[in-house]
């Protein structure tokens, strides 16, 4: 059970690299937040986090049936 978690993590994992590397502005969204001031660069990306998070429980649902 927590080989087949750890290759469909990495099959995620990958999947995801492809995408953004294809031109996904995964996070770039709007709703991330980048405050920069001066020398120093804050970064929130929480619409990135929920998009992220409402497909990583949709695939993790389908592998529980």
């Amino acid at each position: 059970m927590m080989g087949k978690l750890l290759v469909v993590a990495g099959l995620i994992i990958a999947g995801i690299g492809a995408l953004i590397m294809l031109g996904l502005p995964l996070g770039r969204l709007p709703g991330d937040f980048v405050v920069r001031r001066g020398n120093s660069t804050f970064y929130f990306p929480l619409a990135t986090g929920l998009v992220l998070s409402v497909i990583l429980t949709l695939i993790m649902a389908l592998l529980r049936r």
